[in-house]
């Protein structure tokens, strides 16, 4: 576990996917689920995906129903509603487990090693391009957020 792109994952697909294909980009680790009141931040997200992704920022999405139960749905259902409704394109993994215990999900492992767990749908962790988390942020944080975008601007400049 010495750097984000070392963790292995499966696409919202199933398919396994390599973190390591984000190497040299910033990335924004969200949590994310389709039932929330925080759910719209969706499109945010896609917007920085859409204004940054060109720049280096990798937006990418890992569903979790730890929170309320608000992602009950199976992997085509998340996929059909973020395309759907907030025509999501960003990168979206298999739902996973996000708070510390014995079935945390390694990327989580990983993220929360030196940051506090996510404590609601939509904590964002901002990892910077040598694979170290930079910062957490809590689920209110808008994707449009002033100080998160000065965040994100210094990483892709560093």
């Amino acid at each position: 576990m010495n750097s984000f792109f070392d963790q292995k994952v499966n696409a919202l697909n199933g398919k396994p996917a390599d973190l390591s294909q984000y190497k040299g980009k910033v990335s924004l680790v969200v949590n994310v689920a389709s039932a929330c009141g925080l759910t719209p931040q969706y499109t945010g997200l896609q917007k920085l995906h859409e204004d940054l992704g060109k720049r280096g920022l990798a937006v990418l999405g890992f569903p979790s129903n730890q929170f309320g139960a608000q992602e009950p749905g199976s992997a085509e259902q998340i996929q059909e509603f973020c395309s759907t409704k907030y025509r999501v394109t960003f990168p979206m993994f298999e739902k996973v487990e996000v708070k510390k215990g014995a079935n945390q999900h390694d990327v989580y492992k990983f993220l929360t090693k030196d940051q506090a767990e996510p404590n609601w749908n939509f904590t964002k962790y901002l990892v910077g391009k040598d694979g170290n988390v930079i910062k957490r942020y809590e689920p209110t944080v808008k994707p449009d957020d002033p100080a998160l975008i000065a965040d994100i601007e210094a990483a892709l400049k560093a």
